[in-house]
């Protein structure tokens, strides 16, 4: 039996990773940033095969943990940076986790001969830092693939260039190690939307989702996503832990950052479609996904799929 770890992997986006693993008969070593703190992974216990599973604490910036947890480890997916969009300080609570954490990750994987697949959940930030908002120069109706130049602007939220920067730490540490012996590939998600695993009330994803639906605005940024009624790409959750499934047991995907992305909708759009009422306009594809439909065999849900599972 093959063993994974999943750094954040109680998270909203690592819980349904997690339970993809579990599913196809791993053996699965979860972290969480508190063990105490039952409520963060105990929705993960009575999971599918959860004898399999193994919780174990996990601080991204101490080098010593991430030996220990990584050691016996044939795969590791890294889900576990913090996506949050109030704070007091940017540095200690996004740049460090982030950059720094991915830097210390990237040093102790290069010397784990174990380890053979490493999968990082990145950001759509890797691409544009502005996002939801288009690129520089772009309109809101242009399209972006993995092929447009990457966009960093440093009035941007501090998660997205926390994200951003931390992406080039990774192309970095590829470009100047040729010869490794572990592959990377990193996934990069627009908006995810979805229905959450657990009952807990801190996940900004799932608050985004509930103050989308009740129109309701506690922070200047999400206040200017209403005002511009922003054209918002969005990906289904359980479609990034299938990707990062995939990304794992693909061969031959080094170095790749595949954008992940559904249907793109306005604000007003998801606000109906989220209190159960049809959208006014068609769906577009702004964010291209043919890359990681192509080399993941991956399907995309709808956004009204997505957003109705949230409902549930």
């Amino acid at each position: 039996m093959k063993k994974v770890g999943i750094i954040g992997g109680s998270g909203f986006i690592g819980s349904h990773i997690t339970k993809t693993f579990l599913e196809n008969g791993f053996e699965v070593k979860a972290s969480t940033t508190d063990i105490s703190n039952e409520i963060k992974y105990q929705h993960l216990m009575n999971l599918k095969n959860a004898e399999n599973l193994h919780i174990s604490e996990l601080d991204v910036r101490d080098k010593q943990q991430l030996k220990q947890f990584i050691s016996d480890c044939d795969v590791i997916i890294h889900s576990g940076t913090p996506f949050q969009l109030d704070f007091n300080d940017a540095k200690t609570e996004l740049f460090d986790p982030t950059i720094k954490g991915t830097e210390n990750f990237l040093a102790v994987v290069k010397e784990m001969p174990t380890v053979k697949k490493v999968v990082l959940i990145a950001s759509v930030a890797a691409y544009n830092t502005n996002f939801p908002l288009p690129a520089g120069n772009k309109l809101a109706s242009d399209t972006f693939n993995e092929k447009d130049t990457p966009f960093l602007s440093e009035e941007s939220h501090p998660y997205a260039q926390a994200k951003f920067m931390a992406n080039q730490v990774v192309n970095n540490f590829i470009e100047s190690h040729p010869n490794l012996d572990v592959e990377i590939t990193s996934l990069s998600p627009v908006g995810v939307f979805g229905k959450s695993m657990s009952k807990r009330e801190d996940s900004t994803s799932t608050g985004l989702q509930l103050l989308i639906k009740n129109n309701l605005a506690p922070n200047p940024f999400v206040q200017m996503l209403y005002d511009t009624n922003v054209e918002m790409a969005i990906v289904n959750v359980k479609d990034v832990a299938a990707a990062a499934f995939k990304a794992a047991t693909i061969s031959g995907l080094h170095g790749k950052n595949y954008l992940l992305s559904s249907e793109t909708y306005p604000m007003s759009d998801l606000n109906l479609m989220l209190n159960n009422k049809a959208p006014k306009n068609l769906p577009k594809i702004i964010y291209q996904n043919q890359l990681a439909e192509h080399d993941l065999g991956l399907p995309f849900q709808s956004v009204k799929t997505t957003l109705e599972e949230y409902s549930m």
